[in-house]
């Protein structure tokens, strides 16, 4: 590789998890609040089902950009969080929110 072409090869590992359905959407969500509950989350992110928030959680806290905390009360309650490194992600997207935003590409039938 000649040095004028910079590798992006470092960035597929995240982009398997960036790129999934519904994962920037997750992150740009939590990014608003301190943390958030399931039926929060649910809420916030239109269209989107139970199961596939359920599995993007499971998948942003195994890679540690997302806590779950659960607290054991009557009802038991569960909250979310973007743990540091997922905060510092969401800082790292949000200018491709922002140029998103700009551009009216929201509903993603542009590109």
């Amino acid at each position: 590789m000649d040095g004028d072409r910079a590798c992006l090869c470092p960035i597929r590992g995240i982009i398997n998890v960036i790129g999934r359905k519904w994962a920037i959407c997750v992150i740009s969500a939590l990014m608003s609040a301190e943390s958030m509950r399931f039926t929060e989350l649910k809420a916030a992110l239109e269209g989107i089902s139970s199961r596939s928030l359920s599995n993007v959680l499971s998948t942003l806290e195994r890679e540690g950009l997302v806590e779950r905390r659960y607290y054991p009360e009557i009802p038991p309650r569960v909250e979310y969080s973007l743990t540091d490194m997922g905060r510092s992600l969401g800082d790292a997207l949000r200018p491709l929110l922002e140029w998103i935003r700009a551009h009216d590409l929201e509903g993603g039938d542009t590109i």
